[in-house]
């Protein structure tokens, strides 16, 4: 997959990658369903230089930001299709609480869909 290959020339080795599993929408309607997977990353960056370089990946692979997106049932963020999302769930034993940047991910304990393969790998 190409996102994990960006991931590992960018921001740091890649150890570990769990399987792909294919899920519905969470929090929205769509007619399309999600690959979801996560992977574990050996960087020196800092989490705020992991998500801009995650963050220019998702960009040059065609993610823009979408003007139909559909408010969540789940909550009130906005949700909509894109051809790439990557979160970061964890680093190391950081906590960050920002605006833009939260960690550990505070929706991933909610979605199977990311509990699922992190603990295929361990996390």
């Amino acid at each position: 997959m190409r996102a994990i290959e960006l991931i590992g020339e960018r921001v740091g080795r890649v150890t570990q990658c769990s399987s792909l599993i294919e899920t519905e929408p969470w929090g929205f309607e769509s007619e399309n369903n999600f690959l979801n997977g996560v992977i574990l990353c050996e960087t020196t960056l800092t989490p705020r230089q992991v998500l801009r370089k995650t963050q220019k990946i998702e960009r040059d692979l065609g993610r823009i930001k979408k003007t139909n997106s559909q408010r969540s049932t789940v909550n009130s963020q906005l949700y909509s299709d894109r051809p790439i999302d990557i979160d970061i769930l964890l680093y190391d034993d950081l906590t960050v609480d920002e605006p833009d940047l939260k960690i550990p991910h505070p929706l991933m304990q909610e979605r199977e869909f990311v509990m699922i393969p992190l603990k295929e790998i361990g996390g």
